[in-house]
Parts: C-alpha cells; sequence; structure tokens
C-alpha cells in the first residue's frame, strides 16, 4: 500500500453532534467499552476492562498533565487577547519551566492578534494571598524566526518572584477543553479533563483513553497480573489539526515531546517487546522508540535532536515484509531497537529518554511493539482515525457502524473501545 496517497476522504463517516460527548459520564469508569477482538465486536461497561485482559500483559499508559494554558488578557481598549501557551521557549525543558520564578517565555498561538500591535499585557491577581502582576510580551523578532511559523515568542514577567510558574497558571490560567465541545470551561472539567494518574505537567489536550481508569479499575487490573508502566508525551493541539490535503502526503504533522525512562525501556525487553497502549499517544511514544532505535543502530552516538522522529520515516526507511528497518541488509528487531536505547543511555548515564516525535501512523504501517489498544472514538478524516485502520487492519467501519448503531458516545468525554486485532 502507497501510504502517503492515502485519500483521507476514504476515512470519513456521519457524525452527529448530539453523539458527541459535552460531558463525562459520572463516574467515569460507568462509560461504555466496545470490544473488537479477531474481527468479533461486543460491548461491556469499562470498569469491566479487567475481566477482558490476561496475566502477563504489560499496560503502558501516558502519565502527562493536562496545564491551565490558555491566557486572557485585557487592553486599555478593552479589546480580549487569548495567549494559548503551546511549547516552552526559554528554558525549552518542561520541568525547568514550570519551576521558573520571575521569567520564562513560550511559543504560544494569539487569540486577536491584530488588536495587539504594541506594548506589554498586564493582568493583576493572587497567588497563595499575595498580589501578583503577570506582564506578557510578543517579541516579533523572535516570533519571525520560530519553528513552526504559527507560534509567537511571547516573554512573561511576573514581579512575585517567590512563585513558580505553575503557580501562576495554576491561579490565572485556563484549562483547555477540545474546541469541538462548543463551551467554556467548567470547575468540573479540572478534574474530569485529567487522569488519574497524570503527573507530569505538559499537554494542552488529555489523553483521553486514560480518563475512564478509576483507582479501583487499576488495582483490578494489576490484581488480574497485568504489569503497568508510564510514558510522557506532552499532546499538543495540533493533535485537533484537520486533514486539509486530498491525500495524506501533504498533512503536516505536529511534533510532541516525549520522555521515557530506562526502567520502562528495561520492563518492555522483559515483555519480549510487546505491550498494550493505553490510548494513541501511547501508541505513538512506543512505536516512535523503536525507530528511536534504528537511529541509534547507525549512530550511537546521536544527540537527543537527532534522536527526533520525522512523519515519514516508517515508510521511507528500507524494510523487510514485517516492516522491520533494514540495516546494512538486516532487520532491526524490536528488541535490539530498545536494547539500542538502554545502551545509548549507559553510555550518557542519564535514566531518561527525552525527545520529540513527528511519527504518523496509517494503513501500511506495521505495528512493532503495540500489540492491544485501548482508545476512544475518533472524529472523521483525522490521523487518529488512521491511526486506529491501521492497528485493525482496515476494519474500522465494523468497530464505527457499530458504535454509532449501539448508543456509544463519541471523541475526547465519550466511550472508549479495546482492540485485539
Amino acid at each position: 500500500m502507497d501510504t502517503k496517497h492515502i485519500q483521507i476522504s476514504d476515512f470519513n463517516y456521519p457524525l452527529p453532534d448530539e453523539r458527541i460527548a459535552k460531558f463525562p459520564v459520572t463516574p467515569r469508569d460507568h462509560s461504555k467499552l466496545l470490544i473488537y477482538r479477531h474481527g468479533e465486536v461486543s460491548e461491556d461497561v469499562f470498569y469491566n476492562l479487567p475481566k477482558h485482559l490476561h496475566p502477563g500483559l504489560l499496560m503502558v499508559a501516558n502519565n502527562t498533565r493536562v496545564i491551565q494554558a490558555r491566557l486572557h488578557f485585557h487592553k486599555d481598549t478593552g479589546a480580549l487577547i487569548e495567549v494559548f501557551l503551546m511549547e516552552p521557549a526559554a528554558p525549552t525543558d518542561y520541568e525547568q519551566i514550570f519551576q521558573t520564578m520571575g521569567h520564562c517565555s513560550w511559543l504560544c498561538m494569539i487569540g486577536n492578534l491584530k488588536k495587539w500591535k504594541e506594548g506589554s499585557l498586564e493582568r493583576e491577581f493572587t497567588v497563595k494571598g499575595k498580589p501578583v502582576m503577570l506582564k506578557a510580551t510578543l517579541d516579533r523578532d523572535r516570533s519571525a524566526h520560530s519553528a513552526t511559523g504559527t507560534n509567537y515568542w511571547v516573554d512573561f514577567d511576573w514581579d512575585d518572584t517567590s512563585a513558580s510558574f505553575a503557580e501562576i497558571l495554576e491561579s490565572v490560567g485556563e484549562l483547555p477543553i477540545p474546541p469541538y465541545l462548543n463551551r467554556a470551561t467548567e470547575e468540573s472539567d479540572k478534574t474530569t479533563y485529567q487522569t488519574v494518574y497524570s503527573k507530569i505537567d505538559g499537554s494542552v489536550a488529555a489523553p483521553t483513553a486514560g480518563l475512564h481508569f478509576t483507582k479501583g479499575v487499576l488495582q483490578a487490573v494489576e490484581a488480574m497480573g497485568v504489569e503497568r508502566e508510564e510514558v510522557t508525551l506532552h499532546v499538543g493541539a495540533g493533535t485537533f489539526k484537520p486533514v486539509k490535503s486530498k491525500e495524506i502526503e501533504g498533512h503536516e504533522m505536529h511534533s510532541e515531546f516525549i520522555c521515557v525512562h530506562r526502567h520502562t525501556l528495561e520492563h518492555l525487553i522483559q515483555h519480549d517487546v510487546q505491550a498494550f497502549a493505553i490510548g494513541t499517544t501511547s501508541v505513538r511514544t512506543l512505536e516512535s522508540l523503536y525507530y528511536i532505535g534504528v537511529t541509534l543502530a547507525t549512530n550511537p552516538e546521536a544527540s537527543e535532536d537527532q534522536l527526533h522522529v520525522e512523519q515519514w520515516a516508517p515508510y521511507d526507511l528500507p524494510h523487510n515484509d514485517e516492516g522491520l528497518v533494514l540495516v546494512d541488509g538486516k532487520p532491526i528487531t524490536p528488541v535490539q531497537a530498545i536494547q539500542n536505547i538502554i545502551d545509548w543511555l549507559d553510555r550518557d548515564q542519564v535514566e531518561a529518554l527525552h525527545t520529540s516525535t513527528q511519527i504518523i501512523i496509517a494503513p501500511g504501517y506495521k505495528y512493532k511493539i503495540v500489540k492491544m489498544l485501548l482508545t476512544n472514538f475518533h472524529q472523521p478524516q483525522s490521523t487518529l482515525l488512521l491511526l486506529v485502520s491501521a492497528f485493525v487492519n482496515g476494519d474500522w467501519r465494523k468497530i464505527y457502524d457499530y458504535a454509532l448503531s449501539h448508543d456509544f458516545r463519541f471523541l475526547s468525554y465519550g466511550d472508549s473501545s479495546l482492540l485485539i486485532p
């Protein structure tokens, strides 16, 4: 299959607005669960997920936490300017930027940019009972040279240097719920739009397959003999970016930061590098690891920047019929790839891999690591639907037809599906 020439119109389906879940079910583990097992479709309730698993699985989830990335400022004229944090600019490290005191810089999307021609925006509020003045300044020179082209460099300064930027966001930021919900963020979203295991700040959208889990379900999963690991992929707003080109070759995937610890890589090796992925972000992280290991097979001294996974790497590199990349005519196995990363960590004496991925997974892709997938129901003509189709060998319509005819709820706050090809 020539993946690059896939017609996105082949991945359309009717999604009535009333099928888009505006709010989650309560409690969160009472959502519906579709089960696709070797071509057969059935349904259950999410809290019964452990009954559909087996001992010895390695379940991998994304532990990213959604930040309150939306900031609003009023100009003296009354004009409302929205500053949407996209990715750290200075410092570029996520952990460091949330700990900064007094100053930091972000690449941001700007709403109502035409009203922000010059000067700084200011907003006063309180942090831990103390008044704080936050100032945002648009650096047009640096914005013109930003890699993304649509994001602008914004410097943030605040006068209480005992307050971290994480505390600033907690006090003045707004949680960015998906645009297709067509409603304002509510206080309840601060809880319901986070997974119960979220811990690493950085996403502007939730890894939504994980929203169904409660602590009770996680305990039942472990009692079933399923082992757990976590990775980090900070979900960007690009996850909502529609495919506008007729063929997917014309779609540019967004780049996202990933972090995977040595113990997770070692755990994968123990499980023959086979995993049960919770959500498409975990899928993209795990499958990217294979291509990072391939890069290290030919360039063992590569820097973290050189380990970035390009969008079309899985399709442009020489590979065999199983999709394994050939280096000097020999296939690189998933175990070899992961071991290459561990060896690279050993050489640099670091405990975690930090890099980024732009991988696109679409029909024609052969999965290397993910053998089972839990995911929600995705938008028509989206890259996430392409990922699902590749996983179920093109059988996505059977799954979505069942969900549409059996009252399943769709998108971020909707129901989920357990896919076992």
